[in-house]
């Protein structure tokens, strides 16, 4: 089957949505749902590996990649409102049901769409994308939740680190043993779509709508609890955003959840791309038998 990855933009509630596509739009959908500060570029690897049994599709949220960047005043940046832009995109691409596969900031927008329509996710991967506040590194989180409790000039100093050259390339290197197999390109990229005039009030304004996720969480261990979805977690376990008692904690509502840690960080397909994929493949095809 060919797996050539296409890439394409369409219109979606007004707003310009890129996305990456392969695989027969008939087979079972795979959504791919990125992390922060990256975009649908983290899964060029990944797609192809799974376009021959999958219909994949990869967007990239407003404010990311190539999608849209509208101004804070333009759009009500918050991870409901990327919802709902993913909710639409799907709505126009036909995908009624799907596997989802999260990372990062990917996780509480397929978190939404799970609580809200939870007869639509077939499967879930999940790789250090976070349900459960035990996954949180103390010294990571310490400082967003302090600007985001008290939005100050000296408490946002802290988290625009966050969107510095030494702090996007830490993201991709930190935990990974051979750090030689990161491609430079995954962090240049980043920063500058990052560097985009006005996309640091775009960063902060999620930043700020980022404890909504965590009240979410409840919610969604319910759902985890009532519908003991299909899950698989590929977790870095060298990640110190997003640590690997994360990935243990679904254990507790999702008892045959599916739990691999790997010797990696945060962006674990940097470096276990082969195994990663590996995992995913057996895991849908169990969940499809």
């Amino acid at each position: 089957m060919n797996t050539t990855v296409h890439h394409r933009t369409t219109t979606v509630d007004g707003l310009d949505v890129f996305y990456r596509e392969a695989g027969d739009p008939q087979a079972p959908t795979v959504v791919l749902l990125h992390g922060f500060p990256t975009s649908s570029h983290m899964f060029r690897n990944l797609i192809p590996g799974l376009a021959d049994t999958y219909h994949v599709i990869a967007p990239d949220m407003i404010g990311f990649g190539y999608s849209a960047m509208p101004t804070t005043d333009a759009f009500d940046y918050g991870f409901d409102a990327l919802t709902d832009v993913t909710v639409a995109l799907l709505g126009h691409l036909g995908v009624e049901r799907f596997a989802v596969y999260v990372q990062d900031y990917g996780a509480p927008v397929a978190w939404r769409i799970a609580t809200r329509t939870p007869h639509r996710i077939t499967a879930i991967i999940t790789q250090n994308g976070n349900a459960y506040t035990d996954g949180f590194v103390k010294t990571f989180w310490d400082g967003l939740f302090a600007y985001t409790d008290d939005p100050t000039p000296e408490t946002e100093a802290s988290v625009r680190q966050a969107l510095s050259p030494e702090m996007i390339r830490w993201q991709y290197v930190n935990g990974v043993v051979d750090q030689s197999v990161v491609s430079p390109d995954t962090w240049a990229l980043d920063q500058a779509l990052l560097d985009r005039p006005g996309n640091d009030a775009v960063q902060l304004t999620l930043f700020r709508d980022y404890p909504t996720n965590v009240a979410l969480y409840p919610r969604l261990q319910q759902y985890f609890r009532e519908s003991q979805v299909p899950l698989l977690a590929v977790w870095g376990a060298n990640d110190e955003i997003f640590g690997p008692d994360g990935a243990r904690a679904f254990l507790r509502d999702l008892p045959d959840a599916e739990i691999h840690l790997l010797d990696t960080g945060h962006f674990a397909l940097e470096s276990h791309l082969e195994e990663i994929t590996g995992h995913i493949r057996g895991f849908l095809a169990r969940v499809a038998a």
